[in-house]
């Protein structure tokens, strides 16, 4: 049986593509359905079904784009109900694509909606499973987002119900199967999940923590709810815009393909209330900038921390972008559901030093000179890495402001004496300069290269411990 993954950016999102005898089937699209559409007419195919494992919170589903340009029928599973025409199936309710099937099996728990689809070939041989956010490799999805959208469900009853459809749905299918997740490493939607795309079922029965034989109801709802951080403020109006629709991308797209001279620019800017969003790479940000310009790379972990950042997805946005990317960066936010760009800078932040506007820079050092510094202001270095990456390992006597908390800490910063802000690798360091900067807080020095360039000096840390460990 042939399953094609489509991945994207550092959300790792996987969209899944089948196809048999002509007709083919998408689980789970992207915001942009062109290149479905373009797979399916290379392959003589019509799309017939686009299966939902359940209403997506981070990001936006294609699913109303796709239908409306193919006519192909949006299936949820059971309890969904969306606000447009979709099937609602049954459980156990198969759908046929060519001579494969699609056998449809609740698994409430990540959302009561949540549906695992498993895949059946042309001999009736069972070959794998979509898991949606079900279950993950080496993971299982959090079961603490659904109560964001209905207040009569709790974390702790969601948990139970993921214990139940793992139990009496998932592990009792054959160990040959084959688990197709549609997140890995590096969304929010879990915890620990691995880096690996796929694996067997039996081999993620012996090795993931969550699908342990011996584990109670009780063990379970603890230790998938142990060490969960708060989810990014943008996923509830992600789930609200899969459930209710959206403006079709090529709308977003053609109202955001607007460029603005450096005068019309700066007009827009004073007269609206947009943000102006700079994602050109941090070294490129630090030399020179827009002032209040927030910087978030669209080459780094872009669409996460637009959603994390800005959090309003109907915030308008101003765009200063690499010539010839503008295109791309609208697609990214559009993804996490922010549709309102209203502009872009023609010809990149050049043309706005060209024009002789002000501008704005950040101070930035190398790991060396925060060494020489160091005896002399122990007390002045802030941390903006993530709760496990600060615990593993940090400077001795540092601060510790997690980037996705800067807005609610803004007070913990000194008011005059200059402080220094490091990330990992340089990227969100220089994402807290900017909204520091924007916020007045102009006293910064950006530590370039991050906590992997300080661990190559001198100076003190804490014992390293293993983050699997915590």
């Amino acid at each position: 049986m042939k399953v094609e993954q489509i991945y994207t950016g550092c959300l790792a999102h996987a969209a899944y593509y089948i196809e048999n005898n002509g007709e083919a089937a998408i689980i789970d699209p992207l915001r942009e359905v062109q290149p479905y559409i373009e797979k399916a007419k290379k392959d003589n195919a019509k799309i017939k079904y686009i299966f939902e494992t359940h209403f997506h919170a981070d990001f936006v589903s294609g699913h109303l784009d796709l239908k409306e340009k193919t006519g192909a029928n949006i299936v949820f599973g059971p309890t969904a109900k969306p606000n447009y025409e979709a099937i609602i199936a049954t459980d156990n309710q198969t759908f046929k694509v060519g001579d494969y099937k699609i056998k449809v099996l609740h698994t409430p728990g990540h959302t009561m909606e949540s549906t695992t689809y498993l895949l059946i070939d042309e001999n009736d041989k069972e070959h794998g499973i979509v898991t949606g956010d079900t279950l993950f490799i080496g993971d299982v999805g959090r079961p603490d987002l659904a109560q964001k959208v209905s207040e009569d469900l709790t974390q702790e009853k969601l948990a139970g119900y993921l214990y139940d459809s793992l139990r009496n749905k998932i592990m009792p299918l054959s160990d040959h199967l084959i688990v197709y997740p549609n997140h890995g490493a590096g969304s929010a939607c879990g915890k620990n999940m691995s880096k690996e795309t796929t694996d067997t079922l039996g081999n993620q029965k012996k090795v993931n923590y969550a699908l342990r034989a011996d584990m109670t109801k009780e063990e379970f709802i603890e230790e998938v709810l142990d060490g969960l951080s708060d989810p990014p403020g943008y996923f509830p109006q992600n789930v609200m815009m899969n459930i209710k629709g959206y403006e079709s991308f090529d709308k977003v797209k053609s109202k955001s393909d607007n460029p603005l001279s450096p005068q019309e620019f700066e007009s827009a800017a004073n007269e609206t209330e947009a943000i102006v969003l700079d994602v050109r790479h941090q070294s490129e940000f630090i030399k020179g900038h827009i002032p209040r310009s927030i910087f978030i790379g669209i080459d780094g972990g872009f669409a996460p921390w637009v959603g994390a950042l800005i959090v309003d997805v109907s915030q308008p946005i101003l765009l200063v972008a690499p010539e010839g990317r503008e295109e791309e960066v609208v697609t990214r936010l559009s993804r996490v559901g922010f549709d309102n760009v209203i502009g872009y800078l023609d010809g990149s932040f050049q043309s706005w030093k060209n024009s002789g506007k002000d501008y704005d820079t950040i101070t930035s050092i190398s790991a060396e000179e925060l060494e020489q510094r160091y005896p002399n202001n122990k007390d002045l270095i802030f941390d903006v890495r993530k709760d496990g990456e600060f615990t593993a390992e940090h400077v001795l006597n540092a601060h510790h402001t997690p980037l996705d908390t800067l807005n609610s800490y803004l007070k913990d910063f000194p008011d005059k004496e200059t402080f220094f802000v490091h990330c990992a690798g340089g990227y969100r360091s220089v994402i807290a300069a900017s909204i520091l900067k924007s916020r007045g807080i102009h006293n910064l020095i950006d530590v370039a290269g991050g906590f992997g360039a300080i661990k190559k000096t001198t100076i003190p840390r804490t014992n390293y411990v293993c983050p699997t460990t915590l």
